[in-house]
This record gives C-alpha cells, structure tokens and sequence, in this order.
C-alpha cells in the first residue's frame, strides 16, 4: 500500500508540470492511435473512436504548445552561444538547433490558425510541409547534441577506468549517463516518427501506417516517462 502510495505521489507531482503532463497526454494520444491502427480492418467503428480519441489529445497538446515560445526565448537567451558547453561541437549544435526552435514555433502556429479556420492562410498545405521539415531538424539536432554528449560522457569514463579509479565514477553520474541512452533511443523513435510527416518522395515520409506512428509513439512517451520518474528518484 505504501509503494503504491507512493508510486501515485510522484505520478501526480509529474502531471502537475507542464512537461510531465505532456508526456502523460502523447502517451494516451499514441496508445489511442496505436489502437485505431490496430482495430483498422478488424473493427472499423472501434478504429474510428480511438482515432477521434488520439486526434482531440493531438489537438490538446498543440493547443498547449501555443504558449512555448516565450519559455524558448528565455531559454535560447539564457543559453546564449553555448559557452558553457564542453566543446565547440555542442555548442554549434546547441546554437543551431535554438535557432531552428525559434522558427518552429512561430511556423507551427501558423498552421494551428489555419487549421482552425482563425486565419486564412493561403497555400496551407505548405506551411505543413514546412512545419514537418522544422520538426525535423529540430528533433535531429536534438539527437546530434545528446548523442556527443554521451560520447564525451562515455570517453571521461573510459578514462577513469584506464586510471583504475573505480572510487572517482560517482554512481549519479552514471546514472544519468545510462538515462542519456536512453534519450538517444527516445529521439531516435521521435526521428523515425518526425520524418514519416515529410511529403511522400522524401525519405521514408508518408510511409509509415497508423498503427506503425502510434507504436513508434508510444514507445517514444513511454521511454520519456520512465526517464522523468527516474531522473527524480536520482536526484533524490
């Protein structure tokens, strides 16, 4: 009773923040959508609910994200040209992908006021391609800075082995070089699922099926999940 206790302080702490709702919110939105693709053929009325379901929390989230842009600039701010970095490599990385989230967010307003019929805005199916080209980037820029991260992370390490100092690896360290792993696998799934957006001709854009999208983001909220509660039991 105690664990589970427990278990429902920490999931209620994590959907009081923003991102740890949010993450709460892609879960079910990608489990919903999972099912849909899943119940396509065998149960098309089912299919159809669950495809209601994961589009109103699609459109849920969207809307939420319309207030990201002034947390963004202060970060992008704060950030400045990466001097704090551990090498020019991340801090290039870190500037650029800043740079392509300041433009993502303005574009894909854009597109929510002309999906809501707000704005006309003309040749609207472009501004979607657009928008899907940014996420791109961004989530791939992403990726690039978590993946030298841990490389760098990964050669310090190293090091302290070689040096046989088993005393100088702190296990919270460790530990959160173990969850940026996981990160990369995360934003790998979130690559996968960014470029199946792209027109169809580029890459593997329009490819993908419902059911295929809706596992790829479930597991991708799943692993986001898990880190957030791990993260806290780490840092405790």
């Amino acid at each position: 009773m105690c664990g589970t206790t427990k278990f429902a302080k920490e999931f209620c702490d994590i959907i009081d923040s923003y991102g740890g709702r949010d993450k709460v919110m892609k879960v079910l939105c990608y489990s919903a959508k999972l099912v849909a693709g899943y119940h396509a053929k065998r149960n098309p009325d089912l299919a159809k609910r669950y495809a209601i379901a994961s589009s109103k929390i699609s459109g849920a989230r969207a809307t939420l994200r319309l207030i990201d842009d002034i947390p963004m600039i202060q970060y992008a701010l704060e950030y400045g040209l990466g001097e704090n970095e551990p090498d020019r490599i991340m801090a290039i990385l870190g500037v650029t992908a800043n740079i392509v989230d300041l433009l993502y967010y303005p574009i894909e307003k854009i597109c929510w006021l002309s999906e809501h019929k707000i704005v006309n805005v003309k040749h609207a199916d472009s501004w979607d391609n657009v928008n899907s080209i940014f996420w791109v980037l961004s989530v791939y820029l992403n990726l690039m800075r978590t993946m030298r991260n841990f490389s760098l992370n990964q050669d310090k390490l190293n090091r302290s082995h070689k040096l046989s100092d088993p005393s100088s690896i702190d296990s919270k360290a460790l530990g959160k070089h173990r969850l940026e792993m996981l990160s990369i696998v995360r934003l790998s799934l979130d690559l996968l699922h960014a470029v199946s957006t792209l027109p169809k001709g580029y890459l593997w854009g329009g490819k993908l099926s419902t059911f295929q999208v809706g596992a790829i983001g479930t597991m991708s909220a799943g692993l986001g999940i898990y880190q957030i509660f791990a993260k806290r039991r780490l840092n405790k």
